[in-house]
Order: structure tokens, then sequence, then C-alpha cells
């Protein structure tokens, strides 16, 4: 099984020992799962958007540094509302602005997350240009 090192702080890392023994044995269980979960979200959600919406998401996080404390929902919605407000981002794919925010509004923090996680990574991807957003989309 392929290795990945991981930086947890203490809190964390008491509450794998807590909970699973070992930091080790939690973080075979914890990050399998995570994956997953993420990936489930993104299927779930990926119906309820429409090519539009999803091409103002990911444009709106161009240049975003992803950190935990700001993958929430209230965050995802903030920072989908600036670019709209600012840059139109909306009107350049033709997505509804209001049709989006209520979407948004909708989901939850794990979904949230995950639709930011989402939007982040294809700015960091190999394959990112202005010709592989419509690819991206459908592959995902």
């Amino acid at each position: 099984m392929p290795q990945v090192a991981a930086r947890i702080n203490s809190e964390q890392e008491r509450w794998l020992k807590d909970y699973f023994r070992t930091k080790s044995a939690g973080a075979e269980f914890i990050l399998p799962w995570a994956v997953d979960t993420f990936f489930r979200a993104i299927a779930a959600f990926k119906s309820s958007f429409t090519p539009a919406e999803l091409k103002t998401i990911v444009e709106a996080h161009k240049e975003v540094r992803l950190l935990p404390d700001t993958t929430r929902g209230s965050y995802l919605l903030l920072r989908v509302m600036d670019a709209c407000e600012l840059n139109n981002v909306h009107a350049l794919h033709g997505a509804s602005k209001s049709a989006l925010e209520a979407k948004i509004k909708r989901l939850d923090d794990t979904q949230a997350t995950a639709l930011t996680v989402w939007a982040s990574a294809y700015w960091v991807s190999r394959t990112c240009s202005a010709d592989t957003l419509d690819e991206y989309i459908r592959l995902y």
C-alpha cells in the first residue's frame, strides 16, 4: 500500500489514538474514507449544477489557497458571490447568479468542501487550460 505523510496537530493525533488505538490505524481508516466521501459528494452535487454554474464556481477559485478553516459552505458562497459581483464570472459562463446562490445555500458543509476542493484542484492540475475546463467539468 502506498505511503502518505500527513501533518496533524496534537489534538488530531490524540483523537486518532483515542478512537483507533494508534494514529497509524486511524490514518489508514480516515484518509481512504475522506477520499471516498469526497468523490461521493462530487457525484451528488454534479447533477445539481449546470455546466455554466460549475464553470463559474471553478473560475471563482482561481488563485485561491485552500485552508481547512475556509472550506465551509459560507466561505464557498462568499467566494462565488464575490467573483460574480466583482468580476461578473457568472455572466462570462452564462450562469444565473441567483440560481447559483440558491444551490450553494442548499449544500451541507461536506458537499461545500468537496465542491471547493474540486474547483480549486482544476487550477493546480497539470492539464489546466482554457481549453480543458469543459472536459474537467464533464469528467468529474
